[in-house]
């Protein structure tokens, strides 16, 4: 089960993160990956070319992300296209990911969401009534899986009070060769630095972000089936994925909504509310 020990939660308050290595069994993992390439199989990329940044996420933010809050959604890395506008591979090594809603509408990736496993984790955690707000299938394709900058959860999924914690599968092994997530330990303890808001002319951050170390940051490199459980005001990041082996990962964000509010202004607006993982 799920269950965290009193000293693996004494260890996620202090650093922020926590490791719980072969969380997902092989199976599992093996019926996510089979999933995702059948998904994939097909999807029509003539349909859509909206591409996935974080660093130029004000500019390339389009109704096609907004709608894919419950839709399963296709986006391309930056890098995927050549200089007509044509993929440079196979559409297989050009998603950077797939989101938003996999924990809803796909039953595979919806069994891993709202399994026991993962309702022992969240009880552990103090979570009465946990929603998962958000899911992602993350590539970090071979030679072109961007950069993510450093970030908190809290700044896109606020809630008041703050409440996000976000489950980061490794379906593959993550490395520092291939782009495993990198963390500054402890860094929750600061407190969220800004906000991602959504307003009517689209979305922005409420203020810049600082310059943070380089030599802050420690790699999280970890085993294919262990499960990163992040704290929503850790500062983490990810290189790019320079190697020629992929990094695929599932990412599952989840808000309490026992006596918090999830804030309107959020990029997330949902007519109706995920199914919560359990009540208690």
């Amino acid at each position: 089960m799920g269950n965290l020990s009193s000293d693996q939660i004494q260890s996620f308050n202090s650093q922020g993160y926590l490791v719980l290595e072969s969380f997902a069994r092989p199976e599992d993992m093996e019926a996510m990956r089979t999933r995702m390439d059948q998904l994939l199989r097909d999807f029509d990329c003539s349909s859509t070319a909206s591409i996935f940044s974080t660093k130029n996420q004000q500019q390339l933010t389009d109704n096609y992300f907004y709608e894919s809050v419950d839709k399963i959604s296709f986006f391309f890395e930056e890098k995927a296209f050549g200089d007509d506008g044509s993929l440079k591979q196979p559409k297989e090594l050009s998603i950077n990911k797939v989101g938003h809603a996999l924990h809803e509408l796909d039953p595979v990736f919806r069994k891993f969401s709202y399994s026991e496993k993962v309702s022992s984790l969240l009880s552990s955690l103090g979570y009465k009534r946990p929603i998962p707000v958000q899911s992602m299938y993350i590539f970090k394709q071979p030679g072109i899986g961007g950069e993510v900058v450093p970030h908190q959860d809290n700044s896109f999924l606020y809630t008041e009070p703050q409440t996000c914690t976000g489950l980061w599968l490794a379906l593959e092994d993550a490395t520092v060769v291939n782009g495993c997530l990198w963390a500054i330990p402890g860094s929750q303890k600061n407190g969220l630095v800004r906000r991602f808001i959504r307003g009517e002319d689209g979305v922005t951050f409420d203020r810049p972000s600082p310059a943070y170390d380089p030599k802050d940051f420690v790699p999280i490199d970890v085993k294919a089936g262990s499960l990163i459980v992040i704290h929503g005001d850790l500062i983490h990041q990810s290189f790019e994925n320079q190697s020629s082996k992929s990094r695929h990962a599932y990412s599952l964000h989840v808000v309490d909504t026992d006596g918090c509010k999830w804030a309107p202004d959020n990029w997330i607006r949902r007519k109706v509310a995920p199914e919560p993982i359990y009540v208690s």
